[in-house]
């Protein structure tokens, strides 16, 4: 079943000095979402340079602003892909992975794998392939609160284990933290999804089992069959919305995020 997805995002900022902004919030042209209908619009109008984003999913746009800009962009995106049954799903061999999968494997800024590795094998090393995710993922469900403003930029997947609390981008990085300790790769997703309160970007999850990517979203808020990606990446610092490379301040932002209904 198809589902079509309205999007519509507005940001305001102030510049406190010229910088260049690297700006990454456009749907991903990706197998199982087609991008219907599509404006992206810079106030004031201004160049933009697009680059291939991480793993080439999606595209990074290079902005050049003066003293201050607004971005106003619109989509529709159909989506056609079908969640996965994680549990049917077996693990790949690590010697047999995809040289580009590998690095999904190791510790990032966002995700110490290693100071977390003990603990996934204590909790769910007697698991494996897509069952042991569904566990760790019902585990973080089970035992983190989601609280806005429980977290800030610097908060890593070990933060968020000892406080029990934080919003999705720290429920994906314990998430992925967790399963890279349990040796299957795992990745940040940066995303659009009906349903997500309040209505933002969204972070959630891609593991790597049988042979290819599957969405998980610990949170419990965003169905991979109505999900928008917009890029991917090794963790948060891989998949921010925008990067501003000097000072600036947000006036505004608003995500807006629609379910049209199933096509077809």
């Amino acid at each position: 079943m198809a589902h079509d997805i309205t999007l519509s995002v507005r940001l305001d900022y102030t510049m406190r000095e010229r910088a260049p902004v690297l700006m990454q919030i456009e749907a991903a042209s990706l197998p199982g979402q087609e991008i219907r209908q599509t404006s992206l619009v810079l106030t004031p109008p201004g160049p933009m340079r697009a680059i291939a984003a991480h793993d080439n999913v999606g595209e990074r746009i290079w902005l050049e602003p003066v003293d201050g800009f607004t971005v106003a962009y619109d989509a529709m995106v159909t989506v056609t892909r079908q969640a996965s049954v994680l549990a049917a799903l077996v693990a790949d061999p690590l010697p047999l992975l995809p040289a580009s999968v590998v690095e999904y494997l190791l510790p990032s800024r966002y995700c110490p794998v290693d100071t977390l590795h003990v603990t996934a094998m204590d909790q769910f090393g007697g698991m494996s392939g897509g069952m042991m995710v569904s566990s760790v993922t019902e585990w973080i469900a089970g035992h983190l609160s989601y609280v806005p403003g429980a977290s800030h930029g610097a908060t890593t997947a070990l933060d968020t284990f000892l406080s029990r609390e934080g919003v999705c981008r720290d429920y994906a990085h314990l998430l992925i933290a967790l399963v890279r300790g349990l040796g299957i790769p795992a990745r940040m997703v940066s995303a659009y999804a009906p349903g997500v309160t309040p209505p933002d970007f969204h972070a959630l999850a891609e593991v790597w089992l049988q042979g290819g990517w599957h969405l998980v979203d610990a949170t419990g808020m965003a169905d991979p069959a109505k999900t928008v990606v917009i890029g991917v990446g090794r963790d948060a610092a891989d998949v921010a919305f925008l990067t501003i490379f000097g000072g600036a301040e947000l006036n505004a932002q608003s995500v807006e995020v629609g379910l049209v209904g199933p096509v077809g």
